[in-house]
Order: structure tokens, then C-alpha cells, then sequence
């Protein structure tokens, strides 16, 4: 048993790497105001982070299965500490997408191989509660990436001190992954193919889901990046203290994955769903109108409260349609986190056209309105 933690705890650190992704949204703002950046180009950033899900995902745990989970695990923590030294070297703004770019393959390529892993190491009852800690310490890690953010400007002078930082962190996860001996199945190349892969989107449910997966990462990440904006649009905050609202955003939708894992082992999980994404619903319409810095606060809390656990509960949805394919269904989901690419931008060019982040607002919403819908369709499916 104590062998087993032991060779568990590298693996649950992996997540806290897998949280850095996250920093890109107090980053943008950054990067935005460095550069001197218009909403629409600014509204790209988390692009360079969010498009590799959809490039790679597939491909990725197609090289896992001839070469490995630890060595993929391993590969992503040698892109993901190459990546956070470049702006460090070098400040510059290509320096600043290479790092993002970097950020993003190696946490895509870490996503795919990271939960595999902990399955080598933790069997049973335990692993259950084991990927629920896992992403416990990734939320911890999110929460944590704007007051470090913080931290560098100013207590050390600069914000891009926040990439050494997350480098060497990088390289602790790393070694002790390194020194940390994990048996594994012998690798199979497997027959499944990307073709087929992408086939099952032909099934209607299927795609459906998937959209699901989409649009609920690219309300995430679009909340995550538009909330330091309202304190700064609105209320007037400088940058440094703006990071505030993304991790009142984590640390709420931390609690909300705790009350989540409690409620959905004893209530019905659309029923779930349908009244939180409703509940999200009706506080993003009050974020069009409250001005004040608490009032705001709260309102972009509590969107990240009541959608904590839609992405999971869509995830499993889809697990069920088709359990014959749940391999490659697991990697096509992944791939839907690339939502977290395409919506920010739309939200950039929507701000600009607006002159306010009113217009960020209305993209998120357009999000919320699939999943209620998505949310409902699942209700009406099931009672069927």
C-alpha cells in the first residue's frame, strides 16, 4: 500500500503541471498590455495554448501506445520546461507565443497520457478517488497561477519571472517522475486509426456530446480570460491586482467539483446538469449589468461553481452511448478541448466591435445557450 502511494504522489504532481495551461488567462492581459495588443489579437493568445488539443490529442495517444505513458509524460515536461525559459532568455513577443505554443502541446500531450498513467500505479476502489485528487491539485494549481503572476510583478519586479518559476516546478515533476520506477503494459500500436476516430462524429449523439465538450472548455477558458478585464474595464484595477477574479473563478469552481462528486453519486446527473447550466444562465445575464468589483466578483464565482461539473458529466454521456468505443471516443473528447482556442478569439473580435467586454460576454453566453440545450436534449433522451 505504502509502495503504491509513494509511486502515486510524482503522478498526482503531474496534474499540478497540467493546471499551468490555466495561466494563460491572466497572462493575455499581461501580454495584452506589454505589446500594447487590440482585443482581437489579444483574444489569439490562449489559441496557441488550446489549438494542440485538437491537433494532437489524437495523435499523441496514438505515439503513447508505441512508445509508453511515463515517456509521453516525460516528453510533455521537456516541451513544457523548454517553453517557459524563452521568455525568461528572451522577452519579446514571439518569445511570449512560443512559450504558449510550447505550453500547449506539452500540456495536450500530458492530458492524454497523465490519467493513463495513475492506472498503473492505483487500482481499484482508490482510483476513482485517485483522478478526483488528481484534478483537485490541478484546480489547486490554476488557483494559484494569477496570485504567482501577481507575486513576480510585484515582488520580484516583473511578471515574466512567473516562467522560471513554472520551469523549475516543471523539472521537480519531472526528476521525481525520473526516480520513481512505474511498470507498465508492454506497448501495442493498436489498430484504431484517426480516420476512424473522427468517424464516430458521424453518429449524431456523438457529435453532439463532442460539441458539448467544446463549447463548455471554451466557457472556461473565456471566463477565466474576460474576468480580469471586467475589474479592469470596470472597475478600474490595474493589472497586477486584476489576476484576483480568475482565482476567485478556480477556487469556486474547485468547490464546485467537490459538492459535484458528492450530489452526482446520490442525485440524477442531467437533473444535475440541466439546473446548474440554467443557474449559469441566469447569473451571466446579471454580468451584463452589475458594475460593482464584490457584486462581480460573485457572479464569476458562482459561473464557476454551477459549471464545475458539466464537462464531466457530458464526458461520461458520451462513454455510455457508446461503450464498445470507449477508447476512441476518450481521445475524440480531448480533442473538443480545442473550444478553449476558438472562442477567445471570437470573444477579442466581438470586444473590439463592441468597445467593451460586454461583447466577450455575449460570445460566453452563445456557449451557455448549446449546453442548455444540450442539458435538456439529455433530459428528454433519457426519460424516453
Amino acid at each position: 500500500m505504502n509502495n503504491n502511494i509513494t509511486k502515486a504522489l510524482p503522478v498526482l504532481f503531474g496534474f499540478f503541471v497540467m493546471g499551468f495551461c490555466d495561466v494563460v488567462g491572466i497572462s493575455t492581459s499581461y501580454v495584452k498590455q506589454d505589446f500594447n495588443l487590440s482585443e482581437t489579437l489579444a483574444g489569439f493568445i490562449p489559441s496557441m495554448v488550446f489549438i494542440w488539443f485538437l491537433l494532437l490529442s489524437i495523435p499523441a495517444a496514438m505515439a503513447m501506445n508505441k512508445v509508453g505513458r511515463k515517456t509521453m509524460v516525460q516528453a510533455s515536461n521537456v516541451i513544457t520546461f523548454i517553453g517557459m525559459l524563452l521568455p525568461f532568455i528572451s522577452y519579446n513577443f514571439v518569445t511570449c507565443m512560443l512559450a504558449f505554443v510550447l505550453l500547449g502541446v506539452g500540456n495536450t500531450i500530458l492530458q492524454v497520457s497523465l490519467n493513463p498513467l495513475l492506472t498503473n500505479v492505483v487500482k481499484g476502489n482508490a482510483l476513482t478517488s485517485s483522478l478526483t485528487a488528481g484534478q483537485v491539485v490541478k484546480a489547486i494549481s490554476s488557483f494559484c497561477g494569477p496570485f504567482i503572476a501577481a507575486f513576480a510583478a510585484g515582488t520580484l519586479g516583473n511578471w515574466k519571472f512567473l516562467f522560471p518559476i513554472f520551469a523549475a516546478v516543471t523539472l521537480l515533476s519531472g526528476l521525481w517522475l525520473l526516480l520513481t520506477p512505474i511498470r507498465e503494459e508492454e506497448p501495442d500500436a493498436g489498430t484504431s486509426s484517426a480516420g476512424a476516430v473522427f468517424g464516430l462524429l458521424k453518429d449524431p449523439e456523438i457529435l453532439f456530446l463532442f460539441l458539448g465538450i467544446f463549447f463548455i472548455v471554451g466557457l472556461d477558458v473565456g471566463v477565466n480570460t474576460v474576468s480580469p478585464k471586467l475589474l479592469i474595464e470596470r472597475a478600474g484595477w490595474a493589472v497586477e491586482k486584476a489576476g484576483l477574479a480568475s482565482s476567485v473563478y478556480f477556487i469556486c469552481r474547485t468547490a464546485g467539483a467537490f459538492v459535484g462528486s458528492f450530489l452526482l453519486a446520490r442525485v440524477n446527473d442531467i437533473k444535475y446538469f440541466r439546473y446548474n447550466i440554467i443557474g449559469a444562465l441566469a447569473v451571466l445575464l446579471l454580468l451584463f449589468v452589475i458594475k460593482g468589483t464584490v457584486p462581480m466578483l460573485i457572479l464569476i464565482g458562482l459561473i464557476g461553481f454551477l459549471c464545475s461539473s458539466v464537462f464531466s458529466i457530458i464526458y461520461s454521456a458520451a462513454l455510455k452511448a457508446r461503450p464498445e468505443k470507449a477508447n476512441e471516443i476518450s481521445g475524440l473528447l480531448i480533442t473538443g478541448v480545442s473550444g478553449g482556442a476558438v472562442i477567445p478569439p471570437l470573444m477579442g473580435v466581438l470586444a473590439d466591435l463592441t468597445g467593451s467586454q460586454s461583447g466577450s460576454l455575449i460570445v460566453i453566453g452563445l456557449c451557455v445557450l448549446y449546453l442548455v440545450w444540450c442539458a435538456l436534449a439529455l433530459g428528454r433522451k433519457k426519460e424516453a
